[in-house]
């Protein structure tokens, strides 16, 4: 499956549009993780827990966009795009979403 944040794939063409598609995931941070992130935050810099934790989930949200993508019948998803927010002080929400297409290698 091509992903990708471009709206056109060189070399191909797009045949057919099958419609929005997404991927959502809702994460928290385990008691420890949030102690350690609070310890980190103290003393500034790159809080290594959060880092990993959204990079991680980010996949995660690709991975069921790419799976709702498929079972539509779409071989690729262009123009993606993630959204974040917070749900209470402890939980982050990502979506990943696009255009679910079908390509066509060109000549």
């Amino acid at each position: 499956m091509i992903v990708t944040t471009t709206e056109n794939v060189t070399g191909y063409r797009v045949l057919e549009v099958k419609g929005q598609v997404y991927g959502v995931v809702v994460r928290s941070r385990g008691l420890a993780g949030n102690i350690l992130a609070g310890l980190r935050s103290i003393f500034g810099g790159e809080i290594t827990e959060y880092t990993q934790l959204l990079e991680e989930t980010r996949r995660h949200a690709i991975d069921r966009m790419v799976k709702n993508a498929t079972l539509m019948g779409a071989n690729a998803v262009v123009m993606i795009r993630f959204d974040s927010s917070e749900i209470g002080q402890t939980m982050s929400e990502i979506v990943a979403y696009g255009t679910a297409v079908v390509l066509e290698k060109q000549g």
